[in-house]
């Protein structure tokens, strides 16, 4: 099952928009586009996204094996 992370490689900020973009397999820079465009058609994508950032969990990192 596909879960919604905020991503750690593909991030400015957050992660929230990499994540997004991860999830989907769409490019981050289409979401961040898009959230711009949600902030200046009236304020709403700033509170949208730090919503977001307290919601959405961190990718968890990857484990590595020991060596024996």
């Amino acid at each position: 099952m596909k879960k919604l992370y905020r991503s750690r490689i593909n991030k400015i900020l957050a992660g929230v928009c990499g994540g997004i973009g991860e999830y989907f397999d769409i490019d981050p820079t289409i979401i961040r586009l898009l959230w711009i465009l949600f902030i200046f058609a009236g304020g709403s994508g700033i509170i949208a996204y730090i919503i977001a950032w307290l919601i959405v969990p961190q990718q968890p990192r990857i484990k590595k094996k020991k060596k024996k």
